[in-house]
């Protein structure tokens, strides 16, 4: 196989898969979801990525396609063997039109590329999900990934025109495009958007973009409690104020992260919210200060508002809470859902309370302006008897997300840690539906296999492939 691969992108671009090769798993690794790839194949152009799926096609080897390896639900990794296939060679630019505000990146090209491009011709790309340098943007289409800018700027899919796309049996095809307007035909493009690579293989994408807003400013609101928190969450939207960012930390998060802020944390403070407006100087002027008229509104739990010195360093803190609340036992595992707003503040409550039955440390954090919560224990690795009771609270938080009509996924995606939860979240005819789409785009199943919509149950810990949590 690697012989034949080799004569398709030269042999110094396959590359052999140790069960040891950072290619074998993602950043879902504290999950023990390994992969077993019989090879590692990166092209260096879309034609290349196109002939190494026509060959895997006609020979029946599945394919997983990667990018920057950076996901947390195991959707990059060969848990069913045959080829990884690595877009990271795919990063050129094909495009960029400064005065119609679009770029065309190839898959390749990391998120912060792609943020750096734009800001440097005084436009914006909003999508901002973690791990910018590292990420790739055809990876970020095919989670349809969001971050905390996501609750005015939309996710990667809002921003996507067009793409190009590797189809079974491994032919390269447009779809989308740079038309404004568009219903000629059934919307493809939106069905490749957050398939995570089971429909086709991405290998460049049509990318809208904005202006770029004159000034942002960031806020700091600590409040007594989670209730007065979340309340306050919908008394934003309520008063119909537009933020750019609407996120949150629990009173557990806000405790283990707390001594980098770059600031003071008030005493008695048990939730804060981060907020972000953007816009013309003017209207952000605005904005902040009916920000500030609302929070002092509100009864009795809002302890300080406070603007940071220094946005960029609150930011760091921000995105530094992740590796700081896994340094506290050495590991975490972390759920991606959404609850309803409105039913936030008891989605928390009662997730805090399975967690603890299951004799657990919690804590979360999130995009409160959507529901959006990274439902968080903390675990030691070595400790089997505690990934067990992480995966017995994954599966009780699961139960509550449906039950209080939200998502078993916002913005991570499926992959393989989640695969088969869609028929508890959607009705059979729905998921039917979903299945007839798959076949359709991949009549043999070779796309990345067992993912998103496989029905095959958990395997056991201690299997090849590890285990689902």
């Amino acid at each position: 196989m690697r012989s034949e691969l080799s004569r398709l992108v030269g042999a110094e671009h396959v590359l052999e898969a140790p069960r040891s090769s950072l290619y074998n798993r993602d950043s879902s690794d504290r999950r023990r979801i390994e992969g077993r790839a019989d090879a590692v194949v990166l092209p260096g152009d879309a034609d290349e990525a196109a002939d190494v799926v026509a060959w895997c096609y006609e020979h029946d080897v599945p394919i997983v396609a990667r990018g920057g390896g950076t996901g947390l639900v195991g959707g990059a990794v060969a848990t069913h063997g045959g080829i990884v296939l690595s877009l990271e060679r795919l990063r050129r630019v094909r495009e960029l039109e400064p005065g119609l505000w679009r770029m065309f990146p190839e898959a390749g090209v990391s998120t912060g590329d792609v943020q750096r491009l734009a800001r440097e011709n005084g436009l914006f790309f909003g999508p901002d999900p973690g791990a910018a340098e590292q990420s790739q943007i055809g990876g970020n289409v095919a989670t349809n990934a969001g971050g905390p800018h996501a609750l005015k700027h939309g996710v990667t899919g809002a921003w996507v025109a067009g793409m190009e796309v590797v189809l079974a049996p491994g032919e390269l095809v447009q779809v989308g495009g740079w038309a404004a307007k568009d219903v000629a035909g059934y919307d493809l493009k939106n069905l490749l958007i957050g398939s995570e690579g089971t429909l086709g293989v991405i290998t460049a994408v049509r990318l809208h973009l904005l202006p770029a807003p004159e000034a942002a400013i960031a806020l700091m609101v600590f409040v007594r409690s989670r209730e007065a928190g979340c309340a306050a969450i919908v008394a934003v939207l309520e008063a119909g104020l537009r933020l750019s960012v609407l996120d949150f930390m629990d009173g557990d998060t806000l405790a283990m992260t707390a001594g980098a802020y770059p600031g003071e944390v008030p005493a008695g403070a048990g939730f804060a919210l981060i907020c972000e407006v953007d816009g013309s100087r003017e209207d952000t002027r605005a904005q902040r200060a009916a920000l500030v008229e609302l929070m002092d509104s509100l009864p009795g739990g809002v302890l300080a508002v406070h603007e940071p010195a220094d946005a960029k360093a609150m930011w760091r803190w921000r995105d530094g809470a992740n590796p700081a609340v896994t340094a506290v036992r050495g590991a975490k595992v972390s759920e991606d859902v959404v609850f309803p707003v409105e039913r936030l503040a008891e989605g928390l409550e009662r997730f805090e309370q399975i967690a603890s039955a299951h004799g657990l440390r919690s804590c979360a954090w999130g995009h409160g302006g959507e529901g959006n919560v990274h439902a968080t224990v903390l675990v030691d690795p070595e400790r089997d008897s505690e990934l067990e009771a992480a995966a017995a609270a994954g599966e009780g938080l699961f139960a509550l997300v449906l039950e209080l009509g939200g998502s078993i996924a916002g913005e991570h995606g499926v992959g393989w840690s989640k695969r088969g939860r869609l028929e508890s979240q959607w009705g059979r005819r729905a998921v039917e539906l979903h299945e007839q789409i798959k076949r359709a785009f991949d009549p043999k199943g070779l796309l990345n296999p067992e993912t998103k919509l496989a029905r095959y149950p958990a395997r056991s810990p201690g299997t090849t492939s590890g285990t689902s949590t």
